[in-house]
C-alpha cells in the first residue's frame, strides 16, 4: 500500500501543463525470430574483455544477505539488502564503509512501525551526493559516510523531485516514466513522456489511473535502461516489442517473434477473458513469456531476459543477439575460462538463482555488474580445482579468509562490442 501511494504521489507531481501524444516512428524496425532453445555457449573471453571480481568485505556490522539494488555513487557500491532492510556503503575494493538501517531512521511518536524502508535514492544536491530514503511520512538524507544530513517531508520532496527521470546528454531533454500531463480539469496519464523547455511536451502510450485496480500487470525489473547518453530503452507491458527513445523521438526497434509455446496469445492485451486472470493463464501456461527485462544494447549486441511462471533451468532465458551476425548466445551457457580464473560471470550456470531473478543489476560507464553469493564462490572454485592456481590478489585474500557464510561478491564485466 505504501508504494501505491508513493506512486500517485509521483503521477500527482509529475505534470506538464502543454503535452501532445507522440507518434511512435517504426520505419527502421527489425523482426527478430528468436528461438532461445537454439542459442550456444561461449567462453568468457569472447563476450567479455575483462573481467572482475570484488568481494564485499564481510565484518559483524557489514554481513548481509543478497543484493535487492545496486548503485555507484562517486568512489562507492551503495547496496540495498532486502532481507536485512539496510543499506551499505563499500568502496570499489570493496572495502566496507559504512551502514543505515532503521536504527538510523528516527521515529515519530504518532507512527508504529514506520521506520522500516525497502530501497534508497541516489540524489544530488549543490553538486553533493546524497542517499535517500522513504520511511513513514518523511524522507532522510545520508551523506555517503552514512551520516543523517536532513530529513524532510514527504510531500516536499515529491514536489521537487522527479527522481526516476532519465535525461538526455546533448539537449536536456527530460524522458519520465509515468507521466501525468493536466489541463484544466483533464488529465492523461502516459507510460512515458518527453519534456523539453524549449518545446511542447509529448507523451506516449497513455493510459487510465485505474488500470492497477482493474487489472493485472506481471513485470520484472526496470522497463527502462539508459546504454547511451542519448539512447534509452523501453518495455511495454505484456510485449516483446522493444522502443528506443533518443531525443528528437520514439521508435520501434526490435520486434522479437518467440516460437509459440513461448507466445502471448495475439488478443492478450484486448481479450475481456483475460482481465483479472492474467497470473492464472502464466500459471496454467508456464513456458509463455509474460515480459522482457534486462534489455541492453552494447555496440552489435542485444542482450535481453525473458520471464514466465515455469522454473525448468533447462530453459535459456539470458540472451544476447548479435544484430551483425544473428549470432544467438546464451549467458547461462558461458563457459569460464582464463580471463574469469575459470570461474563462472554469472551463477546462473549452477544451481543458484540470482542471476535469473535479477539479470545484470547494473550497467553504467560501459561495464556490466552482477554478484553471487560466497556459498556459490565456493562452490564453483571447487568445481574448478586444477585448472588454475593463481587468482588476482583481491580473490586470492578472499578464499584464505572467508568462508561460504561471507557476504556476496560483485562481478564488473566489460562487454565486446562486436
Amino acid at each position: 500500500m505504501k508504494t501505491r501511494m508513493l506512486f500517485l504521489a509521483y503521477l500527482f507531481f509529475c505534470t506538464a501543463a502543454w503535452a501532445q501524444q507522440g507518434k511512435i516512428d517504426s520505419t527502421e524496425m527489425l523482426t527478430l525470430r528468436i528461438d532461445p532453445q537454439t542459442a550456444h555457449g561461449a567462453a568468457v573471453s569472447q563476450i567479455f574483455s575483462e573481467v572482475e571480481f570484488i568481494p564485499l568485505e564481510t565484518t559483524k556490522e557489514s554481513l548481509f544477505g543478497s543484493i535487492s539494488q545496486l548503485k555507484i555513487m562517486e568512489d562507492n557500491y551503495v547496496i540495498y539488502d532486502y532481507d536485512t532492510k539496510a543499506i551499505l556503503i563499500f568502496g570499489k575494493d570493496g572495502k566496507y564503509r559504512a551502514k543505515i538501517n532503521a536504527s538510523n531512521i528516527e521515529q515519530d511518536k504518532n507512527e508504529k512501525n514506520k521506520s522500516e524502508f525497502y530501497g534508497f535514492i541516489p540524489e544530488q544536491e549543490n553538486n553533493t551526493s546524497y542517499i535517500v530514503v522513504y520511511a513513514g511520512v518523511r524522507i532522510f538524507y545520508f551523506d555517503l559516510k552514512g551520516k543523517l544530513v536532513k530529513k524532510i517531508m514527504e510531500k516536499d520532496y515529491v514536489n521537487r523531485h522527479s527522481s526516476r527521470d532519465l535525461k538526455f546528454a546533448s539537449n536536456g531533454t527530460i524522458v519520465r516514466p509515468d507521466y501525468l500531463q493536466k489541463q484544466g480539469k483533464d488529465s492523461t496519464f502516459y507510460e512515458l513522456g518527453f519534456i523539453n523547455k524549449n518545446k511542447d511536451s509529448v507523451g506516449y502510450f497513455p493510459y487510465s489511473s485505474k488500470r492497477y485496480d482493474n487489472d493485472e500487470f506481471w513485470s520484472s525489473g526496470s522497463r527502462y535502461s539508459q546504454t547511451a547518453p542519448d539512447e534509452i530503452l523501453y518495455l511495454n507491458y505484456y510485449s516483446y516489442d522493444i522502443y528506443k527513445a533518443r531525443p528528437s523521438k520514439l521508435s520501434l526497434a526490435y520486434h522479437i517473434i518467440f516460437p509459440a509455446a513461448n507466445s502471448l496469445p495475439r488478443d492478450f492485451n484486448s481479450n475481456p477473458v483475460y482481465v483479472k486472470k492474467r497470473g492464472e493463464f502464466f500459471k496454467n501456461n508456464p513456458k509463455v513469456f509474460y515480459g522482457l527485462s534486462n534489455t541492453f544494447l552494447v555496440g552489435n549486441n542485444l542482450y535481453f531476459k525473458m520471464h514466465n511462471f515455469g522454473w525448468d533451468r533447462t530453459m535459456k532465458k539470458a540472451l544476447i543477439y548479435n544484430l551483425k551476425t544473428s549470432e544467438l548466445t546464451s549467458i547461462q551457457d558461458l563457459e569460464p575460462d582464463a580471463l574469469s580464473s575459470f570461474l563462472p560471470v554469472t551463477d546462473a550456470s549452477g544451481s543458484f538463482y540470482d542471476f535469473m531473478n535479477k539479470g545484470f543489476q547494473l550497467y553504467e560507464n560501459g561495464y556490466f555488474y552482477t554478484n553471487y553469493s560466497s556459498l556459490a564462490m565456493f562452490a564453483f572454485k571447487e568445481q574448478s580445482e586444477g585448472k588454475t592456481n593463481k587468482y588476482p590478489p583481491a580473490l586470492e585474500a578472499y578464499f584464505k579468509t572467508q568462508n561460504k557464510k561471507s557476504n556476496p561478491v560483485l562481478i564488473k564485466l566489460k562487454p565486446k562490442l562486436d
